[in-house]
């Protein structure tokens, strides 16, 4: 075993910790199937939303560490439960009329209400995959209507309704009285309408592998339960899945948690042994409310990607799992520059140390270096003061700050400066308050101004930053945290901002004193 694996054997990283208790599974030899399998699953009822890509991201680092400690090969795949009946219409689609017309049916025959697929399941799978394909994610793909149809999950299938008794017994015992009387693991799809029925069986038949059922209207079908006549209702069919691939991994959010003694129940009396769970917390909006695909509210992955690079929602993603957090568009600026903070503490790290680092995770353990030489809340900044309508008007701070960087030395940079633009324009600019200061505020701000325009000791911000920090420990703030919020809310009109001798250094100490001279005489906001 290589040095790393010997580190990582003992790392206290999640996706290390996990990643041994699934080679805890094979102790005694290598899987049969020859690979350990990862899974993650996907309900293609609404859009793909970025709760979504967390899942195979942190799947996906939790495969790769198992990859360090281990020589099993290992795959990851992707399931889209797409035979599911359409509940109900998604918020946040068009022709949702006409979508309406089509309740009940799975997913994959309701009509793409965009017009660009052969339904609203493949419009969804698609969107999926496009966004897998932009991380660059190492997954394969099933869908579940293929599952079913293509023969895949006969056998299984067959052992469901051999074994059914036991497994509506496994059931039952979860289900209110009332559903008791009308449940049944299997979801005919009827011949004509070709809707999910939600109806008992009449009978259940091993030796032909049939199922015999009424319909809504009193008619009674029976049809085999393979070749995609019937799918399994959402809790068997999660256990009866991992009994088909023989999965060893699954994470899923809290709200399945209490299900897990069901799914494993079903995988185990289907004659598997159920996979390792991690239960992972919910992502919340900016109301504290779960974020949902249907309703479409939090933030997506597109909107996401507008702001910020993908290594950075990659870091927010890899932060606390078991911890709910709020995600919000006011979370993204922390979140690219404490990327940026990991990637320059990585370069001078031990190798207990790195295994422990996101940035290990997030890149494979390919970690590159930092090229951003001015903070992401910097940059937000200096759009503001600046009135940046493109970020070729902040390179021109850059350069004076940074004379050796370029767009093209420093590309993290300058996609960095485009995203500040942007940010500021939509979040920052309308909301952002400017006051005028109070008296002894403003005497400070004067003698601020004064030792600036005597400043000749160049750009150094440290310098700077004990020069601004003097000031306000000699007119007497108490804490000395309240001379820099003043000077955010008067000059920047924000309650919080970078450390001030920074921003003078990228902005400008005329620029610094011009800016003072506009909130001395209230001419800001």
């Amino acid at each position: 075993m290589s040095a790393i694996s010997d580190a990582a054997m003992s790392s206290k990283a999640w996706p290390f910790e996990e990643a041994r208790r699934v080679l805890k599974r094979y102790e005694s030899g290598p899987p049969e199937k020859g690979y350990v399998l990862f899974e993650t699953g996907y309900g293609p009822s609404g859009l793909p939303h970025i709760g979504t890509f967390g899942e195979v991201l942190r799947t996906t680092m939790v495969r790769r560490a198992f990859e360090v400690i281990s020589d099993i090969p290992t795959k990851l795949i992707c399931f889209s439960d797409d035979l599911d009946g359409l509940r109900k219409v998604p918020g946040n689609v068009p022709n949702q009329e006409a979508m309406a017309e089509h309740m009940q049916k799975p997913l994959t025959s309701v009509p793409d209400p965009f017009g660009t697929h052969e339904s609203f399941g493949h419009h969804n799978n698609a969107m999926l995959r496009r966004f897998l394909d932009t991380f660059g994610f190492d997954y394969e793909f099933y869908s579940a209507r293929e599952f079913y149809r293509s023969g895949q999950f006969d056998e299984i299938l067959l052992r469901c309704v051999e074994r059914y008794d036991d497994l509506m017994a496994i059931m039952l015992k979860s289900l209110r009285e009332e559903r008791r009387e009308t449940y049944s693991i299997f979801l005919p799809i009827h011949p004509e309408t070709g809707r999910v029925l939600y109806v008992p069986m009449k009978s259940v038949d091993a030796a032909n592998g049939t199922v015999t059922f009424d319909d809504e209207d009193g008619r009674e079908w029976t049809l085999p339960v393979t070749g995609g006549n019937v799918k399994l209702q959402w809790k068997p069919d999660f256990g009866a899945r991992w009994a088909a691939l023989g999965v060893d991994f699954e994470m899923y959010g809290k709200e399945h948690a209490t299900n897990e003694k069901i799914y494993d129940a079903i995988c185990r009396t289907l004659g598997v042994r159920p996979p390792n769970h991690f239960s992972y917390e919910l992502f919340l909006d900016d109301q504290g409310q779960k974020i949902s695909k249907s309703s479409g509210n939090g933030i997506s992955m597109d909107e996401w990607l507008s702001y910020a690079s993908t290594e950075s929602l990659s870091y927010f993603m890899y932060q606390k799992p078991k911890t709910a957090k709020r995600m919000y568009f006011d979370v993204i600026p922390r979140a690219v520059d404490e990327y940026h903070q990991q990637l320059r503490a990585y370069e001078g790290q031990d190798e207990t140390q790195r295994l422990a680092n996101p940035v290990y995770h997030i890149h494979a353990g390919d970690v590159p270096a930092s090229n951003m030489v001015v903070p992401f809340a910097m940059l937000l900044n200096l759009a503001s003061v600046s009135g940046a309508q493109d970020k070729d008007k902040l390179w021109g701070f850059i350069k004076r700050y940074a004379p050796e960087a370029s767009a093209k030395t420093h590309p993290d940079l300058d996609q960095a400066a485009g995203f500040a633009v942007r940010y500021f324009n939509d979040f920052v600019k309308p909301t952002r308050t400017f006051r005028a200061p109070e008296a002894h505020e403003r005497a400070a701000l004067e003698d601020l101004r004064g030792r600036l325009a005597a400043w000749d000791a160049g750009l150094d911000a440290e310098e700077l930053q004990s020069m601004v920090f003097a000031v306000g420990k000699e007119h007497g703030f108490e804490p000395l945290r309240d001379w820099f919020k003043a000077l955010y809310e008067v000059l920047l009109g924000a309650s919080q901002g970078p450390r001030f001798g920074g921003f003078i250094a990228l902005y400008g100490v005329r620029e610094t004193i011009d800016l003072i001279d506009q909130a001395l005489a209230g001419a800001l906001g």
